[in-house]
């Protein structure tokens, strides 16, 4: 391929630079999730590469993106794998910090016959990304068309990469998970794209999110906040969006799950991959369904991120 035709590729391509969390999931399978002070057998363990940052940069790169990282791990065994592995997927981890004396984050996994999941997350290297890198690597912001964020890394840090992509003229694109309280009114305008699942715009908007109608409602509530664009994720129900003045309700794809972890990063680096790439909020959404769609299906956080093909072959 000559050197014109590669910047062509490259441009409709489109560039994702993911600023977040790089984990190592610890994923245990049991029939159920464990009651509090419950000692339960499980049935199986694996050792997965994940984090929401590291999950949605996957993500991206699969699903067609030129992408890019910011973040850390630490200088340990888990650490080279985690930056052996976006190598693997093509991803620029120039990026990502090696820290020493600090372990790279953990997640310790729960997963049930119903597919559903409990979560614990030790950041680690995580909350070593300071303000300070995104100074570091502006060049990174400069060369993306979208910027996604989420909050496994420090809240100042996430917010200094949204303000430094918008300053920038970039789409910015912000998972607020995980999230325990509303967030301040000037980062809802700071992301064009907001994205919560259906616990975390009910934590967002103070209003509880049991259906696509209550979504609405929800996404309605933060736009009054100051939000541009709302999509909020319902898992098997769907999306409800509302990036005009009508909300809408996307169905979701009918499937049998069997693992749900990193369907909402397999939907948030595929939304951006196809936004990078010049495409619909509409296409963007419907991509970004498909994918999580088939990453359910399967087991583990990267290991069940699909691939473009993957997903076109279904469309």
């Amino acid at each position: 391929m000559n050197a014109v035709n590669s910047s062509k590729e490259e441009q409709t391509q489109g560039h994702v630079l993911i600023v977040g969390s790089l984990n190592m999931d610890l994923v245990g399978r049991a029939p159920r999730l464990p009651k509090p002070g419950e000692t339960l057998s499980g049935t199986t363990f694996a050792t997965i590469a994940g984090g929401k940052g590291g999950n949605q940069a996957v993500a991206a790169a699969r699903l067609g993106a030129k992408v890019a990282m910011i973040g850390a791990t630490g200088a340990d065994s888990y650490g080279d794998i985690l930056r052996a592995g976006l190598a693997a997927e093509g991803i620029d981890g120039s990026g990502v910090a090696t820290v020493a004396n600090v372990a790279t984050g953990v997640a310790m996994i729960i997963v049930d016959d119903a597919s559903q999941n409990a979560i614990l997350i030790i950041p680690g290297a995580n909350g070593t990304v300071t303000p300070a890198a995104i100074s570091q690597h502006e060049a990174l912001i400069r060369a993306a068309d979208v910027v996604v964020c989420q909050l496994e890394v420090p809240h100042d840090t996430v917010f200094a990469a949204l303000q430094s992509a918008r300053r920038l003229g970039k789409v910015t694109v912000l998972n607020p998970a995980p999230v325990s309280a509303p967030l301040p009114v000037a980062w809802l305008a700071e992301a064009d794209y907001l994205i919560p699942n259906e616990i975390e715009a009910a934590t967002l908007s103070g209003i509880p999110v049991d259906s696509p109608q209550d979504a609405c409602i929800a996404a309605q509530r933060l736009r009054a906040m100051g939000a541009r664009n709302v999509l909020i994720t319902l898992g098997s129900r769907g999306l409800v969006s509302l990036t005009g003045e009508d909300t809408v309700h996307y169905p979701g794809t009918p499937v049998k799950a069997v693992d749900t972890t990193a369907a909402g990063d397999t939907f948030a680096g595929g939304f951006a991959a196809a936004l990078a790439r010049g495409a619909t909020v509409h296409d963007a959404i419907l991509l970004g369904q498909r994918a999580a769609a088939i990453s359910v299906t399967r087991a583990g956080a990267q290991p069940s991120i699909p691939y473009l093909h993957e997903v076109e072959s279904q469309a």
